[in-house]
């Protein structure tokens, strides 16, 4: 009598299922890995949120638009109009909050959040009424997921706002929160 090589049902069920638990795992880390970058991009809105506030009530100007900033740090200064309204004011604002020790640095690029897209605070982004925090380089579901925790969760209501839909497959999106 010959015998046959080769597995048997069971060794290869057993093998099954010990792939189906790695890859269990593996997809609920990289949920995980998501809900973190995803909690702390809902930080960093809130965080710098309360530095703009802290500044304005320490300094009676919004930071890239105080005109008294180079008196104080000798860096250049907005022209306290109450907005940000343009590119180099838009870059001062890091300047200010990073030499008022409200945020992390030097210098005034701008910060990189957990997607790795820029925080930018700028006047009116996505069509919003005043001075809003604004994240670029977001993908549709992130952008949903944070509008539905920071806001409405609709794409153009509220005081969260993006710049298209928050269809699945959208990549880079610009989503800007009102302060």
């Amino acid at each position: 009598m010959k015998k046959q090589a080769g597995f048997t049902l069971i060794e290869i069920a057993i093998v099954l299922v010990i792939i189906g638990l790695l890859l269990g795992g593996v997809l609920k880390g990289q949920e995980m890995i998501t809900n973190s970058k995803i909690k702390r991009t809902s930080n960093d809105y809130n965080g710098v949120a309360a530095a703009v506030y802290s500044y304005l009530d320490r300094y009676s100007a919004l930071p890239g638009d105080d005109p008294n900033a180079t008196g104080r740090w000798g860096l250049g200064q907005g022209d306290g109009d109450g907005v940000i309204e343009n590119a180099a004011e838009r870059a001062l604002v890091w300047s200010h909050l990073r030499a008022s020790g409200l945020v992390a640095g030097t210098g005034d690029s701008n910060p990189i959040h957990a997607f790795g897209g820029e925080i930018i605070t700028q006047d009116g982004g996505n069509g919003l009424a005043s001075t809003s925090i604004c994240m670029n380089s977001m993908s549709g579901k992130i952008g949903e997921i944070l509008d539905r925790q920071l806001d409405d969760g609709v794409f153009n209501t509220g005081e969260m706002r993006s710049n298209a839909t928050y269809l699945q497959t959208a990549t880079n999106l610009t989503i800007c929160k009102h302060l």
